[in-house]
């Protein structure tokens, strides 16, 4: 072999050896050092492992437990209430009827007019209409009160108990209504002793106190809601003497009609009634009437007669006081009567507008929520003597308490002998009649203080037959003018049989020629 060659070879192994050395050298640092770094590291974090504190779970004796405790306590004594109601609906406008022409009937005053009555103003047919509301045992026997509008008009009603199987409902019975106060009792039979809420005193309560609102809002049973009493003495609805409310924050909602509202002791110290909303939902401002003002109602209502009694005098007055009144008609404190019901035992007694009544049976008056309470409190039939001043002069005079719902009945809409409970009384027409409101007034071009709106019209009645329907405005009756409901019936009592009557009406809507008409005929 070349001796050059030779020596490369030598020289080649030579390297290789020294590289393969300088490889496994340099991995064999690499992976010490690795080691290394991953050994500080997990040492690391095992010592910051080691300085963290223990999470622990408080024991539940810490929490308040009093809304829990309130409700379980509650609970079985507040009820679901199921009611079906058959809703009759005007019957479409038939070819043939004065000024019908053909074409389609859809009237676009529907919308408008069913925000008034709550009820379709289309096409015919009836409707079966299914609603719930809440309701609170009261009594072991079965007794339930709850409010009016749940119940009202109702073909059947049945109650759900709490520990009753799915799908077991009680048919119940109305005991009795109150208009004024839009409150019911009902009840159910059953062959066991049901659990009763207790009632506490509502004049106890003050703003700020919590309460809890228990109920079946949108059907869901046993649902409770939390807030505190917002306002107290709330009147939101004009000229209703009796219905005076507490404001709370607890959430109600549709359902929760007629469920208790309850004090931090357990005691029912209202009935949940209304809320204040433009969504007909939850919107931070509800009602409930006090307990106080429920006692008294149902104590009447399971009574003989099973009808609410309050005494009146068949006076008017300002729902708002104003100075200004009395410092023009010459009292310092009292009601100044701004209207006296014709035949009323007011009248009879000689009072007239402009006359302050300061004092019932020589007790000062110093406004007319104290004169409604005392006044509705009588009898009908007790007298009282009222104080009044006249001409700056001091008077008195003898009043015998009339009833209220006799009195009022055509104001109420309530028909004397119903017993409180609440419709529109029907004419010798067939039709029944509310008073325009200013905005129904605007909305159906009629001038300001002029017509009544017809509510409803009874199938095959004499209106019926000469094509009166729900929602025309009728301005005459045979010439004379109708401006008030109680023209209306004041008129239309006075009408026979076989006499001709003539309505001037201002019909509504499309698919009838519109515009005020003659619509007429013979009364049956």
């Amino acid at each position: 072999m070349d001796p050059r060659a030779s020596a490369f070879w030598v020289r080649l192994k030579a390297n290789r050896f020294a590289y393969t050395l300088t490889i496994l050298t340099t991995l064999a640092v690499g992976i010490l050092i690795g080691t290394v770094i991953s050994y500080g590291v997990k040492g690391q974090e095992g010592k910051k492992a080691s300085d963290a504190t223990p999470l622990t779970i408080p024991s539940p004796t810490q929490l308040s437990n009093q809304f829990s405790q309130i409700s379980k306590q509650l609970e079985p004594s507040v009820v679901n209430i199921n009611t079906e109601s058959t809703i009759k609906n005007t019957r479409p406008r038939r070819r043939g009827a004065p000024n019908a022409p053909d074409g389609d009937d859809e009237n676009p005053f529907d919308d408008f007019f069913d925000r008034f009555f709550g009820g379709p103003g289309g096409n015919g047919g009836a409707i079966r209409e299914r609603s719930l509301g809440s309701g609170v045992i009261v009594d072991a026997k079965g007794y339930i009160v709850t409010n009016r509008h749940v119940v009202e008009k109702a073909d059947r009603i049945r109650v759900k108990l709490q520990d009753d199987p799915p799908g077991v409902l009680h048919d119940a019975k109305v005991v009795g209504l109150d208009t004024e106060t839009d409150l019911a009792v009902i009840k159910i039979d059953g062959d066991k002793t049901l659990p009763i809420a207790k009632l506490g005193n509502s004049d106890g309560m003050q703003v700020g106190d919590w309460v809890l609102a228990v109920g079946s809002p949108f059907g869901l049973s046993e649902t409770v809601t939390a807030g505190i009493v917002s306002a107290t003495g709330r009147n939101i609805v004009p000229g209703r003497q009796f219905q005076s409310f507490i404001q709370t924050d607890a959430a109600i909602n549709p359902g929760n009609s007629g469920g208790p509202l309850v004090n931090m002791a357990g005691e029912v110290i209202g009935i949940n009634t209304a809320i204040l909303t433009d969504t007909n939902a939850y919107a931070g401002v509800g009602f409930a009437l006090p307990s106080n003002t429920v006692v008294q109602v149902y104590n009447q209502l399971i009574g003989p007669d099973h009808r609410v009694s309050r005494g009146s005098i068949g006076i008017m007055f300002n729902a708002q006081e104003n100075p200004a009144i009395a410092r023009v008609y010459g009292a310092g404190s009292g009601v100044t009567i701004s209207d006296v019901t014709a035949g009323s035992p007011a009248e009879q007694a000689g009072l007239k507008v402009g006359d302050t009544i300061v004092s019932v049976d020589g007790k000062p008056v110093k406004n007319g929520d104290e004169l409604v309470a005392d006044i509705a409190s009588r009898k009908p039939g007790s007298k009282v003597v009222l104080g009044f001043i006249r001409n700056n002069k001091k008077q008195e005079a003898s009043v015998t308490v009339a009833d209220r719902a006799k009195l009022f009945a055509a104001r109420l809409g309530e028909d004397e002998e119903s017993s409180g409970q609440a419709g529109p009384k029907e004419s010798k027409l067939g039709l029944s009649v509310r008073a325009l409101t200013q905005e129904m007034a605007d909305r159906l071009e009629v001038p300001a203080g002029k017509g009544v709106i017809v509510q409803d019209v009874k199938p095959g009645s004499f209106a019926d037959d000469i094509g009166v329907a729900r929602g025309d405005v009728i301005l005459e009756i045979n010439k004379q003018a109708v401006n008030s409901d109680d023209d209306f019936n004041r008129i239309s009592s006075t009408l026979k049989s076989g006499q001709d009557v003539v309505l001037l009406v201002r019909q509504r809507g499309a698919g009838r020629q519109g515009g005020t008409v003659f619509l007429a005929g013979t009364l049956p």
